[in-house]
């Protein structure tokens, strides 16, 4: 039987790190699996004008690259992309864009009206905080290219109730609007089977501290220069602590600079970028997770990873990570309160984890996996094809 071709066209994507990246990865794969054919347009990173992912069709449209030294990864195609976008969409039989204020998604949707063809819309975030003059940027962009994308769709997919109301803000129809929840690969990302100490061994971790990992980028938005006051402040009250950061970003040599002037060097380590294949392992490796966002979550993924790892979690409280967490699994603090978050972390390091590692694990598999979030995305493909 042949395959129904679908055009996903997300502004990034793989071997690109991100959110977005891995939430169209993990479906892609998934829809390969249930009888559909993802092609997948996106950004030109590299030279490469097409490759493939485990299967996956990937074409590359030329771009021009704004803010991205910033931790802004914003895109423009170019005049020249126009017929690869005509030509890739004219041939699906649905397309289906990831994020609501980029040209790129923007000339798809149109090209996609255009040609008759039914159009799903993802949105993944909440508005970004990047500071002033961005700010006013990206506010512009909402109201002239994002609101302009959002009346465009047959269906708009939000990923959590925060999303729903920040799409719904910008004049989004509610009657086409539904929500799926982000998922997360159960089998990967599952509690330890081997004991703690030897994991820490083989990533030369040490045995005797309190462990508490994020994995961000590391961009302003992402709180790890806030993370790190509170490390300070928490370091003081159990000099057991020890943070660690999963990932790289612009960021990396201001956030170096401060470890150094907090004297954190024992306290704080900088892990770099950590392969996929390795995350899980650090995630068993750890106590608690910390998710110190400042503004723009929608579902965060690497939240629904660490309790998948029956992790325990302090995260604050932005976007729709209060829909995942409860207080049998974690805490929630407001965002840029340095004092309230430290404070979470030690009481976790200073009492018994078990319950909260058991009932974050117990959440995930009643509410969160991607078999579950691909279910609902094909039938709304259903009902447009």
């Amino acid at each position: 039987m042949r395959k129904i071709r679908i055009c996903i066209v997300t502004h990034l994507f793989l071997p690109h790190v991100g959110g977005i990246e891995r939430v169209v990865y993990e479906q892609s794969k998934r829809l390969l699996e249930r009888g559909y054919e993802p092609i997948i347009l996106t950004s030109q990173m590299t030279l490469e004008e097409s490759y493939m992912v485990n299967g996956l069709k990937v074409y590359c449209y030329p771009i021009f690259r704004v803010g991205f030294r910033r931790g802004i990864p914003y895109v423009i195609p170019k005049p020249s992309s126009l017929g690869l976008f005509a030509n890739i969409i004219k041939r699906c039989a649905l397309v289906h864009v990831h994020g609501h204020p980029y040209l790129s998604s923007y000339l798809a949707l149109k090209i996609g009206r255009n040609h008759a063809k039914p159009i799903v819309l993802t949105q993944h975030n909440t508005f970004i905080d990047y500071g002033a003059f961005w700010n006013l940027a990206e506010t512009l962009n909402d109201y002239i290219i994002g609101s302009s994308s959002l009346r465009l769709p047959d269906r708009i997919i939000v990923v959590s109730k925060a999303t729903m109301r920040y799409v719904m803000r910008l004049g989004a129809n509610p009657n086409k609007i539904r929500l799926i929840y982000n998922g997360v690969d159960l089998n990967r990302f599952k509690p330890a089977i081997v004991p703690k100490e030897q994991i820490r061994k083989e990533l030369g971790l040490p045995a005797d501290k309190f462990i508490v990992l994020t994995v961000r980028r590391l961009v302003y938005k992402n709180g790890i220069d806030y993370l790190l006051e509170a490390a300070r402040i928490a370091v003081e009250k159990n000099q057991r602590m020890l943070f660690i950061v999963a990932g790289s970003g612009p960021d990396r040599e201001k956030i170096r600079a401060k470890v150094m002037e907090y004297d954190l060097n024992r306290h704080f380590s900088l892990l770099g970028f950590v392969p996929d294949e390795l995350l899980p392992k650090y995630y068993h490796a750890s106590d608690v997770f910390a998710l110190p966002s400042k503004s723009g979550e929608g579902m965060p993924l690497v939240l629904l990873e660490a309790m998948a790892c029956a992790l325990p979690v302090v995260a604050t409280d932005v976007g729709g990570t209060s829909e995942i967490i409860n207080d049998k699994c974690g805490k929630l603090v407001p965002p840029n309160d340095a004092e309230t978050f430290a404070r979470a972390l030690v009481e976790f390091s200073n009492g018994d984890l078990s319950t909260f590692q058991n009932e974050a694990r117990k959440l995930v598999e009643e509410r969160y996996s991607w078999d579950k979030n691909v279910e609902m995305l094909v039938n709304i493909y259903e009902e447009l094809i």
